[in-house]
């Protein structure tokens, strides 16, 4: 009995000093004048690769500086995946709060509530894993980025290091590879494409023909346009092309904090 209870302790213990040495390692601070190598998403990509005997794969990875990114494609995915990025410490408590009863509805987990810091910090140096550990793991890093880190920092780097495809990384080899251009090219469309995948970029690609990206993208860019980041043009107006068509026809596989987005002015107006 005596064993049982001492093990017991031992792996309690290892449990919480695992997770304790997150708030001195890894170096964060580095990152404010170091650009990434690698990151943790690269080798469990890297990893998956060698046990299914692809080993001689090669992740495509490209670093661009913040301010040679399409404007198209930093709108759109704050949009899509932080629409608060500016203002929160880290953590979107309403969005955490949507997941927590969608998913408590569904019985499965159907959607995340993860800022870009939250991602940041799993894509650096943790898991693809939704164990309670990794997530605690993770907002500690997320706490640590918020406070090392300024918030055009953390924007450029996830957008370097973010998966857009197997072993695609970053939005330099993600544009290239999609579209055969360089990110600062991208255009409204291809920006909210792009941004449509994020949330699972091995399932679902820019080019493909999904109704999910379908959707997901006509929303994005629907936003982008009721807000003027976007200027549509003639036809787009007139109502003769897809993107013009009503939001309530494209809501299947949409988030619906979206959906209120890209009908806020309409559900605004006395």
């Amino acid at each position: 009995m005596k064993f049982i209870r001492n093990s017991a302790v031992l792996v309690v213990l290892f449990f919480l000093l695992d997770i304790l040495r997150y708030f001195i390692l890894p170096d964060v601070s580095s990152l404010e004048g170091t650009n990434p190598e690698k990151t943790a998403f690269m080798e469990y990509r890297q990893k998956a690769w060698k046990n299914a005997g692809w080993a001689d794969r090669r992740v495509s990875y490209e670093w661009v500086p913040l301010q040679k990114i399409s404007g198209n494609l930093l709108k759109a995915v704050l949009i899509a995946e932080d629409d608060k990025f500016w203002q929160h410490d880290g953590f979107d408590y309403e969005a955490m709060e949507r997941a927590f009863e969608k998913n408590l509805k569904e019985r499965k987990i159907t959607m995340g509530g993860s800022t870009i810091s939250q991602q940041l910090a799993k894509n650096l140096w943790l898991s693809p894993s939704k164990n309670p550990i990794r997530k605690l793991k993770e907002a500690i890093l997320t706490w640590r980025i918020e406070q090392a880190l300024s918030k055009k920092r953390i924007l450029e780097i996830y957008l370097n290091v973010a998966e857009w495809g197997d072993g695609i990384f970053g939005i330099e080899a993600a544009a290239r590879h999609y579209y055969g251009t360089s990110a600062a090219g991208l255009t409204a469309v291809q920006a909210s494409r792009l941004a449509a995948v994020l949330p699972n970029p091995i399932r679902w690609s820019p080019t493909g023909g999904t109704r999910y990206v379908r959707n997901r993208s006509a929303i994005i860019y629907r936003v982008m346009v009721r807000r003027g980041i976007v200027l549509p043009g003639y036809r787009e107006m007139t109502g003769r092309e897809p993107d013009a068509v009503s939001v309530d026809t494209l809501k299947r596989g949409v988030p619906e904090f979206l959906i209120d987005q890209a009908l806020w002015p309409e559900r605004k107006a006395p």
